[in-house]
């Protein structure tokens, strides 16, 4: 049998040093960058993460990238969703790009200013439609996850929250808790702290199922069906990137995360590790387009 340069190729992947391109140092993307650059170091080359702006850039990069198997992408949601907020991005989000692994997912949290008259999301719910344009909520940037995961509460409550935007959660969390902002959803990192102090209220996650990261509260889906929102992480290649290289990177990546070690790491941050298939990961990506894609058009939200 005789095989074509590609396939031997590929059947030797890897000869020289793998980057993985992500946003900038510190950010989730970048935690999880690191923890699968970790996880191919059993390749027996170097792994080197790169660190890039944040937005279209990191996606841009990557799928200009020769489909060798020597550039990957580990990002989340605004890889996927950037189209439907801005013009222009240079890439396809699913034709350019060929998933690898789910690594992670980021639950977010929907918690209340203590003294709000709410204690359930269902109880919220009723209270916003009582008092439509009267609450408010924060927000950080447009088409962040907790925007979105924001935007598609009012969207599917068929309530009217008024958006307050800052330019940190720090900001955000400090007028929630003083009364200012009725309202955010926050992250685990961020809100745990204030809700075990007891100056921030918990209703609800925003996982499809619960979740380990918030024991004990409902999901926001119980209250209304098909909701989910949050961040995930995963890892992609350029597209036609050979399935030997593909698959040789989702092995080494998954026995990685689904460590013990991996999975503390994540949950200590308040991250759910995952490792998946590449079809898992395609499908998480597909269900985000299609349903947060709606209600971004719906509402007219565009990129600040």
């Amino acid at each position: 049998m005789v095989l074509s340069g590609g396939m031997v190729s590929a059947q030797d992947f890897p000869t020289k040093p793998i980057r993985i391109v992500s946003a900038e140092v510190g950010g989730g993307n970048d935690f999880a960058a690191r923890v699968v650059a970790q996880g191919l170091v059993g390749l027996g080359q170097p792994v080197i993460v790169e660190n890039r702006p944040s937005g279209v850039i990191p996606g841009s990069i990557v799928a200009k990238a020769p489909p060798d198997g020597y550039t990957l992408l580990a990002y989340g949601v605004s890889l996927w969703m950037a189209p439907f907020l801005q013009d222009d991005v240079p890439y396809n989000p699913v034709r350019d790009f060929a998933p690898v692994t789910l690594v992670a997912s980021s639950p977010g949290v929907l918690v209340v200013y203590p003294g709000l008259a709410a204690n359930s999301a269902n109880e919220l719910i009723a209270l916003a439609k009582a008092k439509p344009g009267q609450l408010n909520y924060a927000s950080t940037s447009t088409g962040s996850p907790a925007h979105l995961a924001a935007e598609l509460f009012k969207f599917m409550a068929g309530v009217d929250i008024v958006r307050i935007s800052y330019r940190g959660a720090a900001l955000a969390l400090i007028d929630v808790m003083s009364g200012q902002v009725q309202l955010t959803f926050g992250t685990a990192s961020s809100s745990t702290p204030h809700m075990k102090s007891g100056k921030l209220r918990a209703l609800a996650v925003t996982s499809a199922r619960p979740t380990a990261v918030f024991p004990g509260l409902p999901t926001l889906a119980s209250t209304l069906p098909g909701y989910e929102a949050g961040s995930i992480y995963g890892v992609f290649v350029p597209a036609k990137t050979s399935a030997i290289i593909i698959n040789r990177l989702n092995r080494e990546i998954v026995r990685h995360v689904q460590t013990a070690e991996v999975q503390e790491r994540f949950l200590n941050v308040g991250v759910d590790a995952v490792g998946s298939s590449p079809g898992e990961l395609a499908a998480a990506v597909k269900s985000d387009m299609v349903r947060l894609g709606k209600m971004i058009k719906d509402a007219g939200i565009r990129a600040d």
